[in-house]
């Protein structure tokens, strides 16, 4: 057996392993009962270990250093999973494992802490359990930063999209820090001279959204036999390529959050469903990055399912789940919802967010996180460092912590360095989407009959079959025929919001 061979068996044993605790963590964040957290946390912790001991084998070591040396001897493919192999070593052996299992106790607790404290809007009790976590956070990006020759929070960037720094991101949010201010106001005139769209009067039933949601799920192309849609805390999409699993939470006087919501994490699964069989269990295989994750489920969710056309279909198909006579018709006519979703308004809520103020709740989290590493902010000290930054981001002051700081899951999780990747995955989104456009003979039209295979098929050439083949930015180019910037967001936000909506007025 070659070094690689040998290798390629040794990563699908990992894979395998981190596909069951994928499933841990949807049963976790889905189902578990309250009182098997700490069982729980002590199965993931246990396949963490198990993952970190294989990766931290000498043995694996010895075998990345001979099978680099006979690269002429491997295809592209196999040469592309060699380098994600020796990406992913260098990650895992950058910690030790008592590191390991430390911030992986560390972070089930206060994800369990934060589910109560965020239904509270109890910041101490989260910030009790949250203190001791990013103490874990700050020694990892350390380690990491040491092993990899990157800054700490490059380190922790690293791991969620490998090849973006801090940079690159500082670049691209100034400048949309410079473009979104002005044009934020001059949307939000015009639409203040329009009159107001109809509000849909609930209440909507949990199970009719639940059926609204699996019906658009399929329209899309989303398969049941290969996933699920369930409910959490907070809405992901996780498990497996062969079993995708889900999540949304549900409001019964707000039936659009659920809905954008699985729109969202359907994005996210296609792309899973859509990476190559051949790589299963292989690095080369698995998802590009978080950003380029990201980009599919929002062109799914922003590009797509907010345009004029997606509701041409869609809306009758609303009415029809959620109207039970006609008195509410009118709100439901594909106009209205369509200028319901294109309702642009600073808002305290990251996921309800419209996509004109969505990358300011970016901006805000991504500024707190290089604080909190650089050790410049202190857990406590995050009510005050949010209130300011909202203050400044979006010109909002919020009531509580629960619609503050606490809103989102993914400090809880340990899960520092993810959240540039929402804003960056909105522009190459844009990118992928404008280059569809350009590529896809009446690709509107064909969404305004319900019709997503065109679109899909474009993605499965252009993204989805290239797993990790090329970095993220090689990826975009060869995608698009152009480096990833703010242009095509910037021109997409104009055309939308301000070029279409003239001849209305």
């Amino acid at each position: 057996m070659s070094p690689y061979t040998e290798l390629e068996g040794r990563f699908r044993r990992i894979a395998n392993l981190g596909g069951a605790a994928a499933i841990l963590q949807w049963d976790w964040a889905a189902i578990m009962p309250v009182g098997g957290a700490d069982a729980r946390t002590a199965q993931l912790t246990e396949l963490d270990l198990i993952q970190h001991e294989c990766m931290a084998d000498p043995k694996l070591a010895d075998l990345l250093d001979n099978a680099e040396s006979a690269r002429s001897e491997l295809e592209p493919w196999q040469n592309a999973n060699l380098a994600e192999m020796r990406l992913r070593w260098s990650h895992a052996n950058s910690l030790p494992a008592d590191l390991v299992s430390a911030f992986g106790k560390a972070a089930a607790s206060c994800e369990m802490i934060w589910r109560e404290a965020r239904a509270n809007s109890d910041f101490h009790a989260f910030s009790q359990a949250f203190a001791p976590l990013l103490v874990l956070i700050r020694e990892k990006a350390a380690a990491k930063s040491e092993a990899l020759g990157l800054a700490p929070y490059d380190a922790l960037i690293d791991s969620y999209d490998p090849g973006f720094r801090m940079a690159e991101i500082d670049g691209i949010f100034a400048d949309l820090g410079a473009f979104l201010p002005p044009f934020l106001a001059q949307v939000i005139e015009m639409q203040a001279r329009e009159p107001a769209p109809v509000q849909p009067i609930g209440p909507f039933p949990i199970a009719q959204q639940r059926a609204l949601s699996q019906t658009l799920m399929e329209q899309i192309g989303f398969d049941f036999a290969h996933g699920r849609l369930d409910e959490s805390h907070h809405p992901f999409c996780g498990g497996v390529p062969d079993d995708v699993r889900i999540t949304t939470r549900y409001d019964e006087g707000d039936f659009a959050s659920s809905v954008m919501a699985v729109l969202h994490e359907t994005g996210h699964a296609m792309y899973e469903r859509g990476l190559p069989k051949d790589w299963r269990g292989q690095p080369v295989g698995d998802a590009r990055s978080m950003s380029i994750h990201e980009s599919q489920s929002l062109l799914m969710e922003m590009q797509a399912c907010r345009s004029g056309e997606f509701f041409s279909f869609a809306a009758p198909l609303m009415q029809q789940a959620l109207v039970s006579d006609g008195s509410a018709a009118a709100a439901f006519t594909p106009e209205n919802l369509h200028k319901i979703a294109m309702r642009v308004a600073p808002g305290f809520i990251r996921v309800d967010a419209d996509e004109v103020t969505y990358p300011a709740h970016v901006m805000l989290r991504y500024r707190l996180e290089k604080a909190l590493i650089a050790g410049d902010l202190q857990a406590p000290d995050l009510p005050a460092a949010w209130q300011e930054g909202m203050q400044e981001f979006l010109g909002l002051t919020p009531k509580n912590h629960a619609e503050g700081c606490l809103q989102d899951i993914h400090w809880a999780c340990g899960d520092i360095g993810y959240f540039p990747s929402y804003t960056l995955g909105a522009l190459i989104a844009a990118q992928l989407f404008d280059s569809a456009n350009r590529e896809i003979e009446n690709l509107r039209p064909a969404i305004a009959e319900g019709e997503f295979t065109p679109l899909l098929t474009w993605l499965q050439s252009a993204i989805h079959s290239q797993a990790s083949r090329y970095s993220s930015h090689e990826l975009i180019e060869r995608a698009t025929g152009r480096a990833l910037s703010a242009d095509a967001f910037k021109a997409h936000l104009q055309q939308r919001y301000l070029d279409e909506a003239l001849p209305d007025l």
